[in-house]
């Protein structure tokens, strides 16, 4: 599930395979994202790590939250719950 581009007309590669070693971080679902964006976030580290912290909040403090990943992808409380919920989550 990596989000770079392939060199061919920028298509994404079609894979089911995450990558959870990827760099990721946590941020408040409204903090406004803007240009210091980066400068925002409250955790950092792989994607594992920032799923398995949010999954582990309580239901109604998730919904707070998103992890921004590599690429400009956003990940929001129920695909985040998803992720943790696979079988090769390493979390």
């Amino acid at each position: 599930m990596t989000d770079h581009p392939s060199t061919i007309r920028a298509a994404m590669p079609h894979s089911d395979r995450i990558d959870w070693d990827d760099h990721a971080s946590i941020h408040l679902a409204d903090d406004g994202q803007g240009l210091f964006d980066g400068l925002k976030a409250l955790h950092r580290g792989t994607l594992a790590q920032m799923v398995a912290m949010v999954a582990a909040m309580p239901d109604d403090e998730r919904v707070r939250y998103v992890i921004q990943k590599a690429g400009d992808r956003r990940l929001e409380a129920a695909e985040i719950m998803a992720l943790a919920g696979r079988s090769d989550f390493p979390g």
